[in-house]
């Protein structure tokens, strides 16, 4: 399986079959993202995270603040209902948690969550492999929660998301770099932005990896 960074909380996953897309954005200064995904999860309706633009093939299943449990092309999909801020949605809305399994590997993408996790959640999204999650604070949870949710869900993989970049546009300049969230971490590894995993070989201790 090959998970390539396009930016924020956009990633290409590529299985064997298929490919999934997660979170495609625009108008935040960074590149539209392009795949030919045959499954876009989008974890909520704001632009920067539901534009599929130029990331689904024609005929691509589209999902937007899913919540239940549906196959599609082989992956099973569960939403897991959030909230986009800590006022249960009364600032931002709603948010789904994307669980989704593919090729005997189960992934958990955050979107843009913006609370603690509860135990209730925490055993709804059950064992994951690897986890997306977002660390910039302002519009999301920040490094320090965000760790604590990591260490909560104990993934094999935590790929950090969703931290303000050089790149990034004006509206996201309150949010905090990648480098406040890997400060809390143990086990950091830096990739480029395409990283390839096997599931049959996931790390015995949780590892952060830090992607372009």
């Amino acid at each position: 399986m090959k998970i390539a960074y396009l930016g924020h909380a956009c990633f290409r996953i590529t299985g064997r079959q298929t490919e999934v897309v997660t979170d495609p954005f625009t108008g935040i200064g960074l590149p539209d993202p392009e795949a030919n995904a045959d499954l876009v999860l989008c974890s909520h309706g704001h632009r920067d995270h539901s534009h599929v633009g130029k990331t689904a093939k024609p005929g691509a299943d589209v999902l937007v603040g899913f919540v239940g449990e549906e196959t599609h092309g082989g992956v099973k999909v569960r939403g897991i209902r959030t909230y986009h801020d800590d006022n249960a949605g009364n600032m931002r809305g709603e948010n789904s948690i994307y669980v989704f399994a593919m090729d005997d590997a189960t992934l958990c993408h955050l979107g843009d969550l913006g609370h603690e996790l509860g135990e209730d959640v925490i055993d709804a999204i059950g064992k994951v492999d690897v986890l997306f999650v977002p660390v910039g604070g302002f519009f999301t949870i920040g490094p320090e929660t965000a760790s604590e949710v990591a260490d909560a869900i104990s993934p094999g993989i935590v790929i950090p998301m969703h931290y303000r970049t050089t790149d990034h546009g004006p509206g996201f300049s309150r949010l905090c770099t990648v480098e406040d969230f890997a400060a809390l971490r143990d086990n950091v590894v830096r990739t480029g932005r395409e990283l390839t995993i096997d599931p049959a070989a996931m790390p015995s201790t949780t590892t952060t990896m830090i992607m372009e």
